[in-house]
């Protein structure tokens, strides 16, 4: 039988000696950049980034369509704006976070920014790629602006450390202003004092009146990235924390006090716990979820924000 199988194998096109050679695939990214005055005048600054994404009309080959509005537009104008600004540009009519993270980390290596201060902001399919970026990567934005977009609300609570500023007309017809309602309905028992702008007389292009609001980028400067800083509480602080929690009488979180820190487990998982403050924990350096201590035990903020009890 064995003597069968090798012309078997051959027919298939198996053979002893098949070879693979590496091979690449490669996406380029077009994108406008404009430095802010003074960029290269003192090469120790570093300088805040705004990442401006376009509308659906914009996609393409065509680099200079996405000048037709927003920052890009302004600046082909003569604006001077204080950021670096990067204007990248879609081929498909739509944005990929993973391809704009990408962009991102190489704009690191390439520019001398401010990792502190990086600004997105969007109109229409830009406005949903904003909301879509600061969901996937709330850890690398100081603050949003989303334009006459939408989003997922479920997603809502990722965003929750990271400045937004909505904007959206009332007599929008392209996009409804539902989309932006629900996003920021959602939004708003993470952070109350999110900033939303309606236009009521205005249809599909509130970027207009939007990115013609000084005030807007004044507000973008004053926000910086949210980080938690571990901080050094009292052994007795992290000890009287240590305990057995249990929500909904079936998940059950034992936390073990260690070190300055708490070890926290569900079942087979276990994480480390940092403090921020008496009462705030986190998992790891600006993770999605981090932990509030209150009077019955704590709440988990993230998706749920449901509350673990102490029961020994």
């Amino acid at each position: 039988m064995k003597y069968l199988l090798v012309p078997l194998l051959l027919l298939l096109g198996f053979t002893a000696t098949a070879q693979q050679t590496p091979a690449k695939f490669t996406m380029d990214v077009r994108y406008l950049l404009s430095l802010p005055e003074g960029y290269n005048a003192d090469t120790t600054k570093r300088w805040p980034l705004l990442i401006f994404l376009h509308g659906s009309g914009e996609s393409g080959p065509d680099l200079a369509k996405v000048a037709a509005h927003g920052p890009p537009m302004q600046i082909a104008a003569g604006k001077q704006l204080p950021f670096i600004v990067v204007s990248p540009q879609s081929d498909f009519g739509g944005w990929d976070a993973g391809v704009l993270h990408r962009l991102l980390l190489d704009l690191k290596k390439n520019l001398r920014m401010d990792y502190d201060r990086v600004y997105m902001t969007g109109l229409s399919m830009g406005g949903y790629g904003t909301w879509e970026f600061a969901s996937r990567y709330p850890n690398e934005l100081a603050a949003i602006v989303p334009i006459c977009g939408g989003g997922r609300p479920g997603d809502a609570w990722k965003m929750r450390n990271v400045p937004v500023w909505c904007f959206h007309g009332a007599k929008d017809n392209a996009v409804p202003l539902s989309a932006s309602v629900s996003m920021i309905n959602a939004l708003k028992p993470y952070q109350p004092n999110v900033k939303f702008t309606i236009y009521p007389e205005t249809g599909h292009d509130s970027w207009v009146a939007a990115y013609n609001n000084d005030s807007l980028y004044t507000w973008l400067l004053a926000q910086r990235r949210h980080r938690y800083q571990q901080v050094a509480i009292a052994p007795a602080t992290i000890a009287k924390y240590a305990g057995t929690y249990v929500r909904n009488k079936r998940d059950t979180v034992v936390l073990t006090a260690a070190g300055g820190l708490l070890q926290l487990q569900a079942g087979q998982h276990k994480e480390t716990l940092k403090p921020a403050s008496d009462s705030v924990f986190f998992w790891v350096e600006q993770a999605p979820v981090d932990m509030l201590f209150n009077k019955e035990g704590f709440i988990i903020r993230g998706r749920e924000q449901e509350q673990f009890k102490k029961v020994k």
